[in-house]
């Protein structure tokens, strides 16, 4: 039975997958990548049979065939996860040459590499080209209907950080200003009141005695104002920080993934939860 590359058995093929194409999934052993699809082989009933790979720098320049129940086809990923592909295998498995048809021999190469060892002893091997069918490998070709597709959703998550918003310096500084305080003071003064006698009232004689230099005292006091500065507590300011809550509502478009449904005919569906 011949292969053909699905392109040209079927320009249209992408849609029968929901456009979605295989053709350039990058192709994984474990975690580690170890190509891409470059195509895709079917057979003449249009069963899919090969996988293209294009093993890149992992083995350098070689395009090899993998049975297409060797990878699990995961969509949403873009990826084909191989099973316990090996170096070893690759460098086993003849070179692909996309301008060349695939024979016999060439399958019965690739055939020999991937089936598992009790497979491959215990194989009824009485067959040859003309007999030899794609069922006798079922662990190579049995191409698994059984297909899950994830179906995702946007949300929207809050969280918080603390971050420094600013800063607040408090100190003290001298300003200076000119005041005024005023106290009542007293000074006492001299004063000489004469008064003339009229008509010259006489005195007894003997009473009077001439003196020179008689002189009389009177002490003078004032008062001085004493104006002196004085420190006193005008106010205390005390420094405290407090915690304000307020709530923040952000708001944004998220997306979800709906299952769209393609049926043609009368199937019989049912819808498990």
């Amino acid at each position: 039975m011949a292969l053909h590359k699905i392109k040209d058995f079927d320009p249209d093929y992408r849609t029968h997958f929901d456009n979605n194409d295989v053709i350039g999934f990058d192709v994984y052993a474990g975690n580690e990548k170890v190509g891409s699809v470059e195509d895709v082989l079917v057979d003449d009933n249009g069963s899919f049979r090969y996988l293209v790979i294009n093993t890149g720098l992992w083995v350098l320049g070689k395009k090899v065939l993998m049975p297409i129940a060797q990878g699990r086809i995961a969509y949403p990923d873009r990826k084909v996860y191989a099973n316990n592909l090996t170096k070893a295998q690759v460098e086993s498995l003849p070179d692909y040459n996309p301008d060349q048809l695939i024979d016999y021999e060439h399958e019965e190469q690739v055939r020999g590499v991937y089936r598992p060892t009790t497979a491959a002893m215990s194989a009824d091997m009485t067959y040859d080209r003309t007999s030899y069918g794609y069922d006798r490998d079922p662990d190579l070709y049995a191409f698994n209907d059984d297909q899950s597709l994830r179906l995702y959703q946007e949300r929207l998550i809050a969280s918080k950080t603390r971050r420094k918003s600013g800063e607040v310096a408090v100190g003290k500084h001298i300003e200076t200003e000119t005041a005024r305080v005023s106290v009542p003071v007293e000074k006492e003064r001299v004063v000489i009141e004469r008064t003339p006698v009229t008509g010259g009232m006489a005195v007894t004689p003997g009473e009077v005695d001439f003196y020179e230099g008689e002189v009389a005292r009177v002490e003078v006091y004032e008062e001085v104002a004493d104006i002196q500065k004085e420190a006193f507590v005008r106010e205390e300011v005390r420094v405290k920080k407090v915690v304000d809550r307020d709530v923040v509502t952000a708001e944004d478009q998220i997306r979800r993934e709906e299952l769209d449904l393609d049926v043609e005919g009368n199937p019989v569906l049912e819808k498990k939860l």
